[in-house]
């Protein structure tokens, strides 16, 4: 095996293991950087589903709260306008869901299932707790979610929300009285949850794992092709050459050129060394011949 073959099969044996290092702990950081990216988008989006709730009890409930008498407007209620805000985001971004889940709403549609029961009651029995973040299997995939507590802060949802006697009667006989009553101011009686597949981070990290280790092949590639480059040419030529002289001195031919030896290094070293070694043997063939005359 020669020189090229032995370094080449060193290096890429260190780039290989490199490789495979880097492989390792890139794909696992990358995942975990997707995984806090997914929760952070999920988490600007519920921020804008609060928004649009207290945009919709300081704004817009007290323009349409008089026309209640005559119609029931579910524009002045605040889940719905979140929900209704989410629909749209959720046209760009259809893997995100969000769903105001509560215990006893006043709309069936928002009632909480199992899951989210226990995510809520979790909620009620930590005050302190303002954001938790899980994972659940589903029937179809396994899902990531990020949840926050919806707390009664305002005291005009309880207008609509205390007992059936205080609420509008447009809005009971939309909904009739035996659901969404017996709320009390700072209560915990729901949560926002927004969820997403977990294929989403996942896809996310593999995207950008496989552009990553095409970069670094292509540069390994690129790395080995050079150093074989400056290889042949600052060692391998050169050696080349002297075993050639070497072996043209051995048959007799002494008039060949002497090496360059210009430089520091060994092959600049081993040069000199090879000069003066066929400059003694000249030497000692032109005595030898002289005894012989």
């Amino acid at each position: 095996m020669g020189i090229t073959a032995k370094f080449n099969l060193i290096l890429v044996s260190v780039l290989g293991t490199g490789f495979a290092v880097i492989g390792l702990n890139t794909h696992r950081t990358l995942y975990e950087s997707a995984y806090h990216e997914v929760l952070r988008q999920a988490g600007l989006m519920m921020d804008s589903a609060m928004a649009v709730r207290g945009y919709t009890i300081d704004e817009i409930r007290p323009l349409l709260v008089d026309d209640l008498e005559e119609s029931f407007l579910p524009q002045i209620v605040p889940a719905y306008a979140a929900t209704r805000s989410f629909m749209r985001l959720h046209e760009s971004n259809p893997d995100y869901v969000y769903k105001e889940a509560t215990l006893n709403p006043t709309n069936p549609r928002n009632r909480a299932v199992d899951w989210e029961t226990d995510i809520i009651s979790m909620f009620q029995n930590q005050p302190q707790l303002e954001e938790f973040t899980g994972e659940r299997d589903t029937p179809k995939r396994r899902s990531l979610y990020l949840s926050r507590p919806i707390r009664i802060g305002n005291q005009d949802c309880l207008s609509c929300h205390s007992t059936p006697s205080q609420a509008p009667q447009t809005m009971l006989a939309r909904y009739g009285n035996a659901n969404g009553f017996g709320w009390k101011l700072h209560q915990v009686v729901g949560a926002q949850i927004v969820s997403v597949p977990m294929e989403v981070p996942i896809a996310k990290a593999q995207e950008t794992f496989r552009l990553l280790m095409i970069v670094l092949a292509v540069t390994f590639i690129v790395v080995i092709v050079l150093i074989n480059v400056l290889l042949r040419l600052t060692v391998i030529s050169p050696i080349q050459k002297m075993s050639h002289t070497a072996d043209q001195v051995s048959r007799g031919t002494l008039d060949v050129p002497e090496f360059e030896t210009a430089g520091r290094d060994e092959i600049s070293v081993l040069a000199a060394s090879f000069n003066r070694m066929r400059r003694s043997l000249d030497k000692a063939m032109a005595l030898l011949d002289g005894e012989r005359r």
